[in-house]
């Protein structure tokens, strides 16, 4: 029995959506994500156990490869879309509250900055590893991050930037959200940052790639 939530497993992993997915091509014609899903809660496992022992798990180890380089963008990607094609069964279990998220993440790359794949793959990993994400989009300015937190109360913030001459508006937002709550947790990522500069703007977590973040949010929930 266990053995549908290790070929689900494997299909988040390797990045395999549904049967008609012709990717990954040593996987042509076998069941996906989609439906292994589907079939693993029909046979009565629960929407939990398939999250935290298949779902996650997935993610976790397309994750860990990438951060050895033994993956790359294009992988974490197709890993993402089998990930979304198995949370469509899940999120139904959320929403009754049989199954409760971990808390909520607000992800937004930072204003001027236009580029969102970093922050499209923190919040696939983030929501599939059990997080309520609220996605702000790109170029967002910080009014949008101060909406966001007065609807979302205690929620983490996550900025991105892939540009030097955008990643300085960081720092101005990360003070104005610190001025309302200096509570709030503020993680940082993208290409040209490192940890001296979450360190002067004043954030509280940097992660070079997804996994770490990810890691960074459920260690929070272990300690609280």
């Amino acid at each position: 029995m266990e053995d549908i939530l290790e070929k689900l497993t494997i299909a988040v992993k390797r990045g395999k959506a549904d049967k008609n997915s012709p990717y990954p091509p040593d996987m042509k014609g076998q069941e996906g994500a989609d439906e292994l899903t589907a079939e693993a809660l029909k046979m009565g496992f629960t929407a939990e156990e398939v999250l935290q022992k298949a779902l996650v798990k997935g993610m976790h180890l397309i994750g860990e490869d990438f951060s050895a380089g033994k993956a790359f963008v294009p992988e974490m990607l197709m890993a993402a879309k089998a990930m979304k094609a198995a949370m469509k069964h899940i999120e139904p279990f959320f929403k009754s509250g049989s199954v409760k998220q971990k808390g909520t993440v607000i992800l937004g790359t930072v204003q001027g900055d236009l580029h969102d794949i970093g922050k499209n793959l923190l919040g696939m990993m983030v929501e599939g590893a059990g997080w309520k994400v609220v996605d702000l989009g790109a170029d967002t300015p910080f009014e949008k991050f101060k909406g966001a937190l007065e609807e979302h109360p205690g929620a983490i913030v996550g900025m991105s930037a892939l540009l030097t001459t955008t990643m300085v508006n960081m720092k101005g937002i990360t003070e104005k959200i610190k001025a309302m709550n200096p509570d709030t947790i503020v993680m940082v990522g993208g290409a040209p940052l490192s940890q001296e500069f979450c360190d002067q703007i004043g954030a509280d977590f940097y992660s070079p790639d997804p996994q770490g973040a990810t890691e960074f949010l459920d260690g929070l929930v272990q300690s609280s």
